[in-house]
């Protein structure tokens, strides 16, 4: 008789060692302390070491608190991106950057200096304390985006405040200076009273915001009774008015209403009749552009004339009253027209934005004492000292016709969320129209490279493309402490010395002692290291103040990185070999489009003579389930409880979800981030899991040299799922080449919940 029956060996008993939970939060750490350990980066760059090159240049986040969901997002991107590449055979080094000079750590600092009870600290004095700011949070977040499981040279990171990227930086700079690009002129310039400095166009947010408009009654020379009708949204840019434009194409009414005659676009008499609320009103005759130039008119409060202008580039007939009224300090369209037309650039607006005298104007012409010290700034929604007096006055002399809310976009300070002001002063443009030898502007030089550039979305094109057709010469001085320092003098007259080689001796010495020496040496001592040896010139006696825009330091990081790190370089997988400043992808949100992408574009069209990347793929913005957007501002807000930071996801769901859920979105729009939409993810996360664990569990055992069949000895299931396992490789992999990661997720996510867990694993 024989023994009990073995069954053992006809029964599948799957087994394996991988674990049941994932158990992340506990388990990544772990494997982060593994990977730092064996030195994985460096070993897959020395494994890569020959291949061709694939480029990611990193856009640098501000070195300012943690790292936002946001950041993340775009982070983890850029490692799907550089892993992938490397796995299909790429040399695809990462290396990071931060962006660590500018307002928000200046003021992060000015704030703390105060609580401590010091408020009259000098500018090197402050710029240390900012400098150890950003260094703390440069650590803070490198060890969150470590932790986010992302692969780079995180000890070898490129820093904005670092002396070698500064000299690079100002290096490019004396470069855009001989090449005749950079000058220094009064101009309105976009102001921030809060924050006390000029703004770039990539500075300002519009905003829907109510205006204070008028309709405001200017009274023609010698025609008693008869007034030109102007409509403005800024009553407190009256006092620097100094001319009126019309445009000559269209007709104007002569009417007489409610005793007096007005001039109006015949366009515009009857929504200018609605809003005064004439009951009827005459019209005398029709008026034309060459009569209209003959005209002069009185200020409405000011003891001076003026006269008026054809404005028909700007003066249109969809609002106000077919009269623009012109302040060559407060508007860039006024300004042109003023140069063109000889008058002052008059801005009767100080620093801290208050109405004040100035002495571009005779005493007598100069505003009435009532207005003097009164600030044009509009606080919580509420009218600004300057416009409520201006209105008075218009109101006590008869020249306000009507006075009414208006909501209309504005642009604010992005950083003090206040409405800007227009305001002429003394500043430092890079020329946006200079021609070149061969007699292309730059604006159509950037526009032509544009049309090189590989974009993602393909609608980026047309955002970027307006950015620089419709943007205004770059102001690039801001009067701030930290930051690059513009490495000008002034001689004894006050005039300014902005010489290519001064600049290029003074970038040698940052570059070898970092910027903080411009600050702590005297203007004597700076000149001295500065002064070319064969310099004719007037000497320098003052030394500037002002520092570059924060646009020019990220932008400069073609020249001061991508050209500089020798790891960067190489022929790439279609045979080409890029210039060494070029890179083969930027990415970052599509708000760059206007900020670093432009900025980038720029500075390299510039100084190297191309663009700087070959493509570039933009994502949208992370908002809320309520589409709110989420940003770094809302932190710490009351009542705003929405989680904000990528920790706090990372604590709770662990690095991979946080990931996975990456992957899933289609980041070309706008991404909508959540509790419950991680935890749906989560739950995607842990059916691949089992379905990896399961298939473990079943190989077990498994020997290749044992248990290895030919292709003809598969069964019908098994040729099956390899066929369906081969199409959605091919599909994954198009999708990978399109960057469209969400396609990866749904592919990979339905064939393990479908072909796989439904049909292979239940047979």
């Amino acid at each position: 008789m024989t023994g009990p029956m073995d069954y053992k060996n006809t029964v599948n008993l799957p087994r394996t060692d991988f674990a049941m939970k994932a158990d992340l939060v506990t388990r990544e750490p772990q494997r982060l302390q593994k990977w730092a350990e064996s030195g994985l980066y460096e070993r897959i760059q020395k494994a890569r070491a020959g291949a061709p090159k694939f480029v990611l240049h990193d856009g640098p986040p501000f070195a300012n608190g943690d790292v936002h969901v946001g950041t993340a997002l775009n982070k983890i991107l850029k490692d799907i991106i550089i892993k992938h590449q490397t796995l299909r055979g790429c040399s695809a080094p990462y290396v990071p950057g931060w962006d660590c000079h500018g307002l928000p750590i200046e003021f992060k600092v000015s704030q703390e200096m105060r609580k401590s009870g010091v408020t009259d600290a000098d500018p090197a004095a402050i710029r240390k304390l900012c400098d150890a700011y950003a260094r703390k949070h440069i650590d803070l977040q490198r060890q969150q985006f470590k932790r986010l499981g992302v692969l780079g040279d995180w000890e070898n990171p490129y820093l904005t405040l670092s002396k070698e990227y500064e000299g690079a930086e100002l290096d490019l700079f004396a470069d855009l200076i001989e090449k005749g690009f950079v000058y220094r002129g009064k101009k309105p310039v976009y102001w921030s009273i809060p924050c006390r400095t000029a703004l770039a166009e990539a500075e300002v947010e519009y905003q829907d915001h109510i205006s204070q408009s008028v309709y405001v009654k200017f009274p023609l020379v010698d025609q008693p009774g008869t007034f030109l009708l102007i409509w403005t949204t800024t009553p407190w840019t009256l006092p620097a008015n100094l001319a009126v434009a019309f445009n000559s194409t269209f007709h104007y009414s002569l009417v007489m209403a409610g005793g007096e005659t007005y001039l109006v676009s015949n366009g515009l008499l009857s929504q200018v009749s609605a809003k005064a609320g004439w009951d009827s009103y005459q019209i005398i005759r029709t008026v034309y552009g060459d009569e209209l130039a003959q005209l002069e008119y009185e200020h409405p409060f000011c003891n001076r004339r003026g006269k008026l202008l054809a404005g028909d580039d700007f003066v249109e007939n969809s609002t106000g009253t077919g009269f623009v009224h012109i302040a060559p300090g407060h508007g860039l369209e006024d300004y042109g027209l003023g140069i063109r037309n000889g008058l002052p650039v008059y801005s009767p607006v100080n620093d801290e934005g208050v109405l004040s005298h100035t002495a571009d104007l005779p005493v007598e012409q100069q505003m009435p004492a009532s207005l003097v010290g009164k600030s044009v700034l509009e606080k919580g929604g509420k009218p600004s000292d300057a416009n409520e007096a201006v209105i008075a006055l218009l109101r006590e002399s008869n020249r306000l016709l009507v006075a009414e809310a208006y909501s209309h976009s504005y642009p604010h300070c992005w950083r003090s969320k206040t409405p800007v002001v227009f305001r002429a002063m003394d500043q430092w443009f890079i020329r946006i129209d200079h021609a070149s030898a061969q007699g292309e502007t730059f604006r159509n030089a950037a526009l032509r490279e544009i049309g090189q550039v590989r974009w993602v979305p393909d609608w980026g094109i047309n955002r970027i493309r307006g950015a620089v057709e419709s943007r205004p010469d770059w102001c690039i001085s801001r009067q701030r402490s930290w930051g690059v320092p513009i490495p000008a003098f002034y001689d004894i007259e006050g005039g300014a010395i902005l010489n290519a080689q001064v600049v290029r001796n003074a970038a040698t010495l940052i570059a070898r002692e970092g910027s903080q020496v411009w600050f702590e040496k005297s203007a004597a001592e700076l000149w001295a290291a500065c002064r070319p040896h064969d310099w004719t010139g007037a000497e320098g006696v003052t030394k500037s103040s002002d520092t570059l825009d924060v646009w020019i330091d990220s932008g400069s990081s073609s020249r001061a990185v991508t050209a500089q790190r020798a790891e960067l370089h190489g022929a790439r997988f279609d045979g080409s070999t890029l210039p060494a400043f070029k890179a083969d992808l930027y990415l970052e949100g599509s708000d760059q489009h206007r900020g670093w992408f432009q900025s980038s574009l720029l500075l390299s069209l510039a100084g190297n003579g191309a663009a700087p990347y070959r493509t570039v793929l933009t994502h949208g913005f992370m908002v809320d389930a309520d589409r709110e957007k989420i940003s770094k501002s809302k932190q710490g807000q009351g009542g705003y409880e929405k989680p904000q930071t990528a920790e706090r996801y990372v604590k709770d769901y662990g690095a991979d979800v946080l990931r996975l859920w990456v992957a899933s979105q289609d980041f070309r729009n706008d991404i909508v981030v959540s509790e419950d939409r991680i935890k749906k993810v989560g739950e995607t996360y842990r059916l691949i899991r089992n379905c990896l664990r399961y298939q473990l569990s079943n190989l077990y055992d498994f020997d290749p040299l044992k248990h290895s069949v030919s292709e003809g000895q598969l069964t019908g299931l098994d040729r099956w799922i390899l066929g369906e396992f081969s199409r959605m490789e091919a599909e994954v992999a198009k999708a990978y080449e399109a960057y469209e990661f969400h396609v990866v997720y749904q592919k990979l996510s339905q064939f393990a919940a479908v072909e796989l867990s439904a049909v292979y694993h239940d047979v």
